[in-house]
């Protein structure tokens, strides 16, 4: 059916972007029901750890050929965190973009946390330690490596702020979401406010900082009169994709891992275990990091001589526990407990655990145990978890899918394969054209269908089984680190 044809049925079409550290990726969708149109990709060159914005506008430009944008009312805008874009005072990129694995940002982060008094402050006053994946880190960097260009610096933005710039024809006005914001440093999720005191203390100058859209508000309209809306950051969007709400978990399952939930009210932790985001609704997603997910699997693989399919069928031939053998999986040191120094660890070896598959169950075992303990802290703090989607290719391992449910205690929905981040930024477009119309209200967004998705419950046996599993690397954890969980 022709988008005219849609457009008559009185049926808005929008459309959703996702700019990742990639590609881009454009949805175009029925604003009522959600159900996918049409779809657009382009890849992003390769641009690790700056990057030229116009490029992620080219990719935007070969992403939306082929009339994929026909009869659509609203976009919204998803992309890649913790990029930093510097503008000068009349609006020319000072540098090329930071991103947001750069990796030279780790000092400046240690030394802004000591400059405004320690984790406590940065806490308190922000709801997350500096980090050199944000931008208030990267401020620092550029003050201490490149005074020239931190000199010219008049206003700064973040790469999905950027393109919804760029989109509207850079009107004066520059926006942002509290999403995105919350990922800043310089944004209190808490409060809803901006710090502009610490984008100083950072960069040793105030700079101009976007204004913060509630999620319903549109940005503004292009010179052609096609909504955009508030947009936000990658992982808010794809959140609101998945239609993930109170009671709901996301368990990110990359090279490391990350666990946020969906709750009512940010929350302050005064060690930075937590880091305080906001959404893309209105709500916060308390996020905590692990630095050891996926490359447990990998490395664990490579010693056995085989791969993830492979390991994930030698582990189904071994039994809870592992024949006692346990793997604290810090291969990188670990954020979730506080261990940054450390190494993993290879507890109760006997002669009749040293086996290939109890060695692939003890992988997956200490990998999903170190999330669950950061997953423990967000229950620790009063979220609550009664459901968890699985994200990540190895979220469909079937040693993954046969063991998580009993060590997170919890229903595990494993999504299908799907680009949820421009859904999300797709589903804020119909929002924010729906409030517009008077048929949506900003508190209410559009009710789309739940991703697709395999679902995993708990057996009734599965809790003791998986508290004594749990038990045994509670136990091999504390000899080996005593206290550090409880410092986290």
């Amino acid at each position: 059916m022709s988008a005219e044809v849609w457009h008559h049925l009185g049926m808005g079409i929008v459309a959703g972007l996702d700019s990742s550290s990639e590609s881009t990726r454009i949805v175009v969708c029925d604003a009522d029901t959600g159900a996918v149109l049409r779809q657009g990709w382009a890849p992003h060159p390769s641009s690790s750890p700056e990057g030229d914005p116009q490029a992620w506008l080219i990719s935007l430009g070969e992403a939306a050929t082929g009339g994929l944008l026909e009869g659509v009312q609203a976009i919204g805008v998803s992309a890649q965190q913790h990029g930093l874009l510097t503008l000068d005072a009349g609006g020319v990129l000072v540098r090329p973009a930071l991103l947001g694995n750069d990796k030279r940002v780790q000092s400046a982060a240690a030394d802004l946390t000591d400059a405004l008094g320690g984790r406590t402050a940065w806490a308190e006053a922000v709801g997350s330690v500096p980090q050199a994946g944000q931008a208030v880190a990267k401020l620092r960097w550029l003050a201490r490596n490149e005074p020239e260009s931190a000199a010219r610096v008049a206003a700064v933005l973040q790469p999905h702020d950027w393109l919804v710039w760029q989109l509207l024809g850079r009107p004066a006005r520059r926006t942002t979401d509290r999403g995105d914001a919350s990922g800043t440093g310089f944004w209190s999720a808490a409060t809803g406010e901006w710090r502009p005191d610490l984008v100083e203390l950072a960069l040793g100058r105030q700079a101009a900082l976007p204004d913060v859209l509630a999620p319903a508000e549109p940005a503004g309209h292009t010179p052609e009169g096609l909504l955009i809306s508030a947009g936000t950051g990658e992982t808010m969007a794809a959140a609101f994709g998945l239609g993930v709400g109170l009671g709901d978990a996301v368990i990110s399952l990359g090279a490391s891992g990350s666990v946020f939930a969906v709750h009512h009210s940010a929350l302050a932790d005064s060690t930075g275990t937590i880091t305080s985001f906001a959404d893309a609704t209105g709500m916060h997603l308390p996020v905590v990091h692990t630095s050891n997910a996926v490359r447990v699997l990998r490395g664990t693989a490579e010693l056995l001589g085989t791969d993830l399919p492979g390991l994930s069928e030698l582990a189904l031939h071994s039994s809870p526990g592992s024949y006692g053998l346990v793997m604290l999986p810090y291969l990188e040191g670990e954020r979730t407990p506080h261990l940054p120094h450390t190494a993993g660890t290879l507890a109760g070896l006997r002669r009749e655990s040293m086996k290939r598959e109890h060695l692939a169950r003890a992988a997956f075992e200490g990998m999903l145990c170190g999330l669950t303990d950061a997953l423990d802290v967000l229950r620790g703090r009063g979220v609550e978890v009664r459901r968890i989607f699985l994200l990540g290719a190895a979220a469909e391992l079937p040693a993954v899918q046969a063991i998580a449910p009993s060590l997170f205690g919890a229903q595990v929905v494993v999504p299908q394969p799907a680009d949820y981040a421009a859904l999300g930024a797709a589903r804020q477009a119909a929002w924010s054209l729906g409030v517009q119309q008077g048929t949506l209200s900003p508190q209410q967004p559009p009710l789309w269908p739940a991703a697709a998705s395999q679902v995993f419950d708990p057996a009734g046996e599965d809790a003791a089984v998986g508290h004594a599993v749990r038990q045994q690397y509670a136990t091999v954890r504390e000899q080996t680190h005593p206290g550090a969980f409880n410092a986290s």
